[in-house]
């Protein structure tokens, strides 16, 4: 035994096999199995879960949700079983998540939402119509005397933007009575 030599192929296998155990070991949680996701791609797939979560569940809050899918790496099965249980836990004031795709987000937009409201992006229907000269005119029914329907294209384009008008302008009435019944609830 007095000459033990380790053959060259020997040490080759025994320093791959130790360098395949180390990078298992410790370089495994840097490098995922799937390809990185972009943060939309993450965002999507949240929402999507979130929209699934509030089918089955429509009384809970969507932000307590996205709480508790970014804690619990967006297992939805993890959030229903808490739910159910019913251990889902408020989030802290500092959580915010971002809004639902299609509506404002709270917070800091809420200005620029109310200035957004302040200024419709489409006129009212009277100005629409140009129906303020209308506004304080009674308009006056056929008395039940119904035409037929025209076979002139001006005569029955003329009758359906009359009626239409009727409509929006009995629309309006209908709305300053109600707003009027209410001041005069509020104010006895």
């Amino acid at each position: 035994m007095a000459n033990e030599q380790i053959s060259l192929p020997y040490l080759a296998g025994i320093m791959l096999l130790s360098g395949l155990i180390i990078r298992y070991l410790f370089f495994s949680g840097t490098q995922t199995s799937r390809p990185s996701r972009s943060p939309e791609d993450v965002r999507r797939s949240r929402e999507a879960a979130v929209e699934r979560i509030q089918q089955m569940f429509p009384q809970t809050d969507r932000r307590s949700i996205l709480w508790d899918l970014q804690r619990n790496g967006g297992s939805i099965q993890n959030t229903t079983e808490r739910i159910l249980a019913g251990r889902l836990e408020t989030p802290p004031v500092t959580f915010q998540p971002p809004p639902p795709p299609g509506q404002l987000a709270t917070g800091a937009s809420t200005a620029s939402a109310i200035r957004q409201a302040d200024k419709p992006s489409q006129p009212d229907l009277i100005t629409r119509y140009n129906l303020m000269n209308k506004i304080g005119e009674e308009t006056h029914q056929d008395d039940g005397k119904a035409k037929g329907w025209s076979s002139n294209r001006e005569e029955r384009q003329s009758t359906l933007q009359k009626r239409r008008d009727e409509m929006i302008l009995a629309a309006r009435r209908k709305m300053e009575a109600k707003m009027a019944a209410e001041k005069a609830g509020r104010e006895a």
